[in-house]
C-alpha cells in the first residue's frame, strides 16, 4: 500500500473545521490546529494530528474547557504564576509564554510557572516563540494523565513523558538551537502507530506488565500496561523526576500522584525560565557559540552516520519535506479524523483533498 500524505493546510482546515464545530473559537480553533500540523511537519507526531482524538474524549468526559485564556495568579517580578483552567494547551501555554516575554524584555528574565493546562503540545513551539523575541527559553514540563514510563530500576509506571525544552536566538552563523526531548526512551504514540501496523520496537525501549524486557509496543495498550523505560537509564529517569518536582510539585501543585490521575485527564503545569542573554553576557556571547557549533559540526562522521547536526536542524529539514511532500499520517489517525469529523457533521474527505 502506497503511503498517503496530505498538505499541510489541508490538515489545518480539517482541524481547524473540527475545533469550531467541537466549541472552540475561531481564534482558539486555528491557533490549536496550526500547533498540531505544525508538530507532525517537525516530525513530532507524537504531539501532532493524533491528538485530536485525545482532546475529542477529553471534551466529553469534562477534562478540557473550550475557550479559556492563560489567568494570572502572581505577578511579582521576577515570577509570574498562570493557571490555564484546563483551557487547551496550546492557547494557554502560548499566552503565558508571551507574558513572560514581556516581563522578561522589561526586567531581563522572567521565572514562570504554568498549571492546570490541558497538553500544551510540542513545547518546542514556545521555545520558538522565546527565539522570536531573542531572549532564551528552558521549560521543565511534568504530563498528569496514565503514567507510562518506569523509573530506573523499577518494573511499572509511575512518570509522564516529561518532556524538557531548552531554546537559544540564532547566531550570525547557526540557526537557532532548540532542544526538545521527552524524557523517555520512546513516544507513546510510535508505540502505538507500531503496534497497529503489526510491527515491534526496538530492543531496549519497553518493559512488560511483570518488568521483563519486551518488544511488543502492545502492552502499552493491554491493562494492566507495561511501561517505557527512561532514556539513558538513570539519567533521563533523573530528569524525568526533576520535571515531576519543578513542574508538576513546585509550579502546578499537581505531581502525577494517584490521587491526581484520572480516566481520560490529560492535565500539563511548567517551570519556565526566560532569559535576555544580552543582560547575562555581552554580544561576544554570540561569537562564543559560534565557534563552540563549528568545533562541534565539524567532527568527522561516526561509521555509518550521517554526520553530527546540530538540535533543531532535523526539525527544519523534516518541515522542508512536509512542505515539499505532504505529511504522512498513521491509519489509526485517518480514521479518527473521519470518525471525530463526520460525527459533527463534516465532510472530511472534501476538507482533506481541498
Amino acid at each position: 500500500m502506497s503511503e498517503v500524505r496530505y498538505r499541510p493546510d489541508r490538515l489545518v482546515a480539517t482541524l481547524d473545521a473540527i475545533l469550531r464545530r467541537s466549541g472552540s473559537s475561531a481564534e482558539e480553533a486555528a491557533i490549536v490546529a496550526a500547533n498540531l500540523v505544525e508538530a507532525d511537519a517537525r516530525g513530532h507526531a507524537s504531539h501532532g494530528v493524533c491528538q485530536i482524538a485525545v482532546y475529542a474524549r477529553s471534551l466529553e468526559l469534562g477534562h478540557l474547557q473550550p475557550n479559556r485564556h492563560a489567568r494570572i495568579v502572581r505577578d511579582e517580578a521576577p515570577f509570574l504564576v498562570v493557571d490555564g483552567d484546563v483551557g487547551y494547551g496550546q492557547v494557554i501555554a502560548r499566552e503565558a509564554t508571551d507574558l513572560a516575554i514581556e516581563r522578561a524584555k522589561a526586567g531581563g528574565a522572567c521565572i514562570l510557572a504554568l498549571r492546570n493546562a490541558h497538553h500544551i503540545g510540542r513545547v518546542g513551539s514556545y521555545g520558538e516563540q522565546c527565539i522570536d523575541a531573542g531572549l532564551i527559553g528552558l521549560f521543565f514540563v511534568n504530563v498528569v494523565s496514565r503514567p507510562l514510563a518506569a523509573p530506573h530500576g523499577g518494573g511499572r509506571p509511575r512518570l509522564g513523558t516529561n518532556p524538557i525544552c531548552i531554546a537559544v536566538p540564532g547566531t550570525p552563523g547557526y540557526a537557532p538551537f532548540l532542544l526538545d526531548f521527552a524524557t523517555s526512551a520512546i513516544a507513546a504514540n510510535k508505540c502505538r502507530v507500531a503496534a497497529s501496523l503489526g510491527k515491534e520496537v526496538e530492543d531496549g525501549l519497553l518493559l512488560d506488565p511483570e518488568g521483563q524486557p519486551t518488544r511488543d509496543p502492545g502492552v502499552m495498550f493491554s491493562e494492566p500496561t507495561g511501561a517505557i523505560l527512561p532514556f539513558g537509564g538513570h539519567k533521563g529517569y533523573g530528569l524525568a523526576l526533576a520535571c515531576e518536582i519543578l513542574a508538576g510539585a513546585l509550579a502546578g501543585g499537581l505531581p502525577a500522584l494517584p490521587e491526581n490521575l484520572r480516566s481520560g485527564r490529560v492535565v500539563n503545569n511548567a517551570l519556565a525560565f526566560v532569559v535576555n542573554p544580552n543582560r547575562v553576557a555581552s554580544p561576544e556571547w554570540q561569537t562564543l557559540t559560534d565557534a563552540v557549533l563549528d568545533h562541534v559540526a565539524d567532527t568527522p562522521p561516526a561509521a555509518g552516520s550521517g554526520g553530527v547536526s546540530i538540535p533543531g536542524e532535523p526539525e527544519a529539514l523534516h518541515r522542508m519535506t512536509a512542505i515539499d511532500r505532504g505529511i504522512a499520517l498513521d491509519p489509526d489517525t485517518v480514521v479518527a479524523l473521519h470518525r471525530i469529523g463526520g460525527g459533527l457533521g463534516l465532510d472530511v474527505k472534501g476538507l482533506l483533498e481541498g
